[in-house]
């Protein structure tokens, strides 16, 4: 069991001691034993005595162009007992750009190494926790960053391939060498091959890609808060989402002499992913999606319902098309933004990803896979669970947005608007959906707004929406943002605030087994909350220049009606008796696209704008809770919202910083 040090002042002293006798209690007690428990992986074996090495691994492709292979660096630390008995063990693997760049975890670890650059520490509490299991873990510098070879390529082939080819080489597939340059193989002899892939942001990503290979011995993944597409990480649907492209991020990731051997392969970045949103040969490559068919590993899927970093776009379009493909898969949905379960639900997490594994990796029958598919934050450490995700009830539901007694105030329901009904804004890059949300109730003239009625019964909604809009521009370029708003009081996790929903302690927690150069212990982290008046819990945002493709935008004619359907974020949010569901029409959201070359006002064709949301319950749920009259104590209060911050300015690195 963990060392709970919660509240409590502990040394680096007393907290490798103490983790140190704990696992020696567990290797002199007989109820330790290996076999005494096969639903479970006990922590039997030295942490401190295991086997620390470096390997370097062929991946077959020369990237910065030297006419030699690259190698990628692979440090492994990895019980010794199991080998010198003649049994093989499985890996969790984190491959990341991170490693020596930016850190890794709520503290920014980074990898250390000894003065003969054997490897000491490792970020995170993988290692620690799963090596003494019988897991060895695995720390991958993808092509270009830290000690190997090759070129960052922002999630291409060169990417991918750093990780799959250790895959390969664990399954004795490919070349191993124990230096960097030299002839000297090694092989995995110690590995029986499975393989499960683990990491947040970028380093998930790679294990998406990964499984979108198809390579075999890849048995599951855990991504958290990933990149599904990274087209839609830099667009949506035309709009950029950031003042630059992914040879920013190459260039930032990158080890210094890989920065200089590397020019080649940033200018494709440059030449091959323009400003304009046009979907080119190089997003496609970098599209795991539609690779989807291909994935055999299981997938046990993490995301925050507010990350605007990694937005749950990618895990929407993802999730469907594993689901279509029938792959075994898990989900986790929090109220946070762009944070890893190690810092919101820590000890659930821990022994909810120790059962996954010991499922996947070591074929334990511990019931995991018949849980539960679904845990969903409901409010701060609040969780329900679904035995299917999203639940079979939920059926998509077309409402549609009306004129009301204001102009820009207008109502949201099941009937279409009479037809020449329509409403104007102008676009203002000054605002944002938090500005937009606060004034939903008042005549604006940045946005169009739609309610309905205060409602009788809880609404839920749950999985990905979509807005078609009907909208004539006054100008030749035009950016849209539809956005979903509970309109009401609520206590939600603050995710528009530094920590995005956590707040991090100093008393730490220990998960593991520690040594001098790699402790256990992490800061423990509480919910950070605020009470807000409404919440905007989806959002989605187009180019109106890619009404015919969304791969391709087209200048816009000035007074000519265009129709274009936005996809918005995957959510699931129940808006309760009492409140309003809202939909807002706008321009630009400030900080989160950028804006377009001119200001154009729009005027929305209402008769031919509508929203199609997936509700629990489908649209009998929708008339139910919509009918009567809403509780009177539970009628919300007209105000400026609380405690929520405008959207910061865009991160352009997934995870960089806070991983």
């Amino acid at each position: 069991m963990p060392i709970r040090a919660r509240g409590t002042r502990l040394t680096y002293r007393s907290l490798v001691v103490a983790a140190s006798a704990a696992l020696m209690t567990v290797l002199l007690s007989p109820a330790g034993a290996q076999g005494a428990s096969p639903r479970e992986s006990r922590p039997v074996y030295s942490y401190g005595n295991a086997v620390r090495e470096s390997v370097w691994v062929d991946t077959g492709l020369d990237g910065d162009g030297n006419g030699k292979s690259d190698r990628v660096a692979v440090d492994i630390v990895r019980p010794r007992e199991p080998a010198a008995q003649g049994r093989k063990i499985p890996v969790i693997m984190d491959a990341s750009p991170y490693y020596s760049c930016c850190g890794r975890g709520n503290e920014s670890q980074l990898k250390t190494y000894d003065s003969q650059g054997n490897p000491v520490q490792f970020p995170l509490h993988y290692d620690n926790y799963f090596v003494p299991r019988g897991y060895a873990f695995v720390a991958v510098d993808l092509a270009g960053t830290n000690r190997s070879d090759g070129c960052v390529d922002v999630g291409g082939r060169s990417d991918i391939q750093s990780a799959k080819a250790v895959i390969d080489w664990l399954n004795g597939r490919a070349r191993g060498y124990t230096t960097r340059t030299g002839t000297e193989r090694t092989g995995a002899g110690w590995s029986d091959g499975r393989t499960g892939m683990i990491g947040k942001s970028y380093d998930g990503t790679i294990a998406n890609g990964v499984a979108a290979t198809g390579v075999d011995g890849l048995r599951t993944i855990v991504p958290i808060g990933s990149i599904s597409s990274w087209y839609d990480y830099y667009f949506a649907q035309g709009a950029p989402l950031y003042d630059s492209g992914p040879e920013w991020l190459s260039d930032y990731v990158e080890s210094p002499e890989a920065r200089a051997r590397c020019a080649a392969v940033q200018q494709k970045l440059v030449d091959e992913a323009p400003r304009t949103g046009d979907r080119t040969k190089l997003w496609n490559e970098r599209d795991y999606v539609q690779d989807a068919r291909k994935v055999k590993a299981s997938v046990f899927a993490v995301h925050g319902m507010q990350d605007l970093n990694v937005r749950t776009k990618h895990l929407g379009q993802w999730w469907d098309a594993l689901a279509d493909r029938g792959v075994e898969r898990k989900i986790w949905l929090s109220q946070t933004g762009h944070v890893d379960p190690f810092d919101y639900r820590r000890a659930e997490w821990v022994d909810t990803l120790h059962r996954w594994f010991d499922h996947y990796l070591l074929g334990y029958d511990n019931g995991i896979d018949r849980e539960p598919m679904a845990d969903i934050e409901r409010h701060p450490d609040q969780w329900s669970t679904d035995k299917v995700w999203p639940p079979r009830t939920t059926a998509v539901t077309t409402v549609r947005p009306g004129t009301g007694t204001a102009p820009g105030v207008g109502t949201l329901t099941r009937s279409p608007a009479r037809p020449g009904a329509t409403e104007t804004f102008t676009d203002d890059p000054k605002q944002s959906e938090t500005d937009w949300a606060a004034d939903l109730e008042s005549t604006t003239g940045a946005k169009a707004g739609f309610l309905t009625a205060p409602l009788a019964h809880d609404l839920r909604l749950t999985g990905s929406s979509q807005v078609t809009v009907t909208a004539t521009p006054t100008t030749a370029t035009a950016h849209l943002s539809a956005v979903l708003v509970d309109v009401g009081p609520d206590t939600i996790r603050d995710y528009a605030a530094s920590g995005e929903g956590i707040t991090t302690l100093t008393d730490r927690t220990c998960w593991g087994a520690s040594t001098a150069g790699d402790s256990a212990c992490f800061k423990a982290t509480e919910a950070r909350t605020t009470t807000v008046d409404r919440t905007v819990f989806s959002r989605g945002w187009a180019d109106l220049g890619t009404y015919a493709s969304a791969g391709k935008g087209r200048p816009l004619t000035p007074g000519k009606r265009y129709t274009i359907t936005v996809d918005l974020a995957a959510s699931d949010h129940v808006v309760s008796a009492g409140h309003r569901l809202a939909l807002i029409v706008a321009g630009t959201d400030k900080d989160l696209i950028d804006p377009p070359d001119s200001t154009p006002t729009l005027t929305l064709d209402l008769a031919r704008t509508s929203a199609k949301l997936p509700f629990v319950g489908g649209a009998a749920a929708f008339v139910r809770a919509t009918a009567g009259p809403a509780p009177a104590t539970a009628t919300p209060r007209v105000s400026r919202p609380e405690g929520v911050a405008p959207p910061r300015p865009a991160h352009r690195i997934p995870g960089g910083s806070r991983s």
